[in-house]
């Protein structure tokens, strides 16, 4: 447990940083475009649900 500083001996922290940000923005990007492209579409089920509201 001691050792583990000498990780950022090997790798630049702020490259480190930068790579995980563009990783973690491009994973919630997909996550949102499979979740919209599916049967939990938010954006359709409320605007179906609204014109069943509005039908009524």
């Amino acid at each position: 447990m001691s050792k583990f500083y000498k990780i950022w001996l090997i790798f630049d922290p702020r490259r480190v940083f930068v790579a995980q940000g563009a990783f973690l923005f491009l994973l919630a990007a997909m996550i949102h475009l499979v979740v919209l492209s599916n049967g939990v579409n938010w954006f359709e089920n409320a605007a179906a649900s609204r014109a069943a509201a509005e039908a009524n």
